[in-house]
């Protein structure tokens, strides 16, 4: 089933329950994530400080479990709002369906590469032969991976051996020993930091800015609404940059179940590599570095027109307030 297939026919199972009213006084709206994540920390922090109801919005997230289901429930108008990779919205939008970006939320390839602390690792081409815990595809984190390998000149099918295991389960098998190397996500990286293995290859240091989470709308959206949630994203990316402390906060109290110091590695290392933006802006040369993985993997035919697929006007008010 293609790509566009399932997003399509995960729309169509919420499209009867669906009576969309329209917007009251007080701008009811719902945002729908892919999962609940610390990528996503901008919106927790949004929510979490109040800059959803200074811009008059009673916004409720929602968390669908997977970025088709969170942009399937924009299609169909289940939600007004979704954040997940812009790579979906992108191949959705190729196919005809009626969506862009609006927002940018994480401007870093938000992954790394992590050894066992007596692993050699003086460059990619050491991976070659080795065993490497991989998140299961399809994601970045392996996309990024096999794009680096191919890169370099090497066959991720051939030439190094990969444990797949599913998204977040990487630090088990990978502090386990069943392989010397993993490409991660946080917090599950900071959790193997904790155990003694050593970062040794940072993807946001080595591609620099890059759209890895967006904020989605249809193209018909409701002015005014999208831009007051555009403004809530600003406020809190400002708000980051410049509360450390309080931003660990808050992470920690989204996540509960998850050691505190892991929490406050995660967050610390995620600002100082320049994961979290500092504006909700997504530039032309972001959006292409990051739509080029999914091209060379296949996944998308062509790059996104930039103007018609990033809408600068709900970016360029949020970035002008004062």
């Amino acid at each position: 089933m293609t790509l566009l297939a399932r997003i399509i026919g995960a729309a169509a199972l919420t499209a009867s329950l669906l009576a969309t009213p329209a917007l009251a006084e007080n701008k009811k709206v719902t945002l729908s994530q892919a999962f609940q994540s610390m990528l996503y920390l901008p919106l927790y922090v949004a929510i979490d400080e109040g800059f959803f109801t200074q811009q008059g919005l009673d916004l409720t997230k929602e968390t669908a479990g997977a970025p088709t289901v969170a942009l399937s429930a924009v299609i169909s108008g289940s939600a007004q709002f979704s954040i997940h990779g812009p790579e979906w919205t992108a191949i959705a939008a190729s196919k005809g369906a009626p969506v862009d970006v609006i927002a940018n939320v994480v401007n870093g390839a938000a992954v790394w590469i992590a050894t066992a602390p007596d692993f050699k690792f003086n460059d990619i081409k050491d991976v070659k032969g080795q065993k490497v815990v991989t998140g299961l595809m399809p994601t970045t984190s392996t996309s990024l991976f096999i794009k680096l390998l191919k890169e370099n000149g090497m066959d991720a099918k051939t030439e190094v051996d990969m444990i797949p295991v599913a998204i977040g389960s990487e630090p088990g098998p990978f502090v386990a020993r069943q392989a010397d190397i993993a490409v991660m996500y946080e917090p599950g990286l900071d959790q193997a930091v904790a155990k003694g293995m050593k970062v040794v290859l940072g993807f946001p240091k080595l591609y620099g800015a890059y759209a890895f989470s967006a904020v989605t709308a249809r193209n018909d959206v409701d002015p005014d609404t999208a831009q007051r949630v555009v403004n809530g994203m600003e406020m809190a990316m400002r708000f980051m940059t410049g509360n450390e402390a309080k931003t660990v906060e808050i992470a920690k109290k989204e996540f509960p179940t998850l050691d505190p110091v892991v929490v406050e590695a995660a967050v610390k290392r995620m600002l100082a590599d320049g994961v979290y933006p500092p504006s909700v802006d997504i530039t032309a040369d972001a959006l292409k570095v990051s739509m080029d993985t999914q091209i060379a993997l296949g996944n998308l035919a062509t790059q996104p027109d930039y103007k018609a697929f990033v809408v600068r006007k709900f970016i360029d008010s949020a970035v002008a307030m004062k």
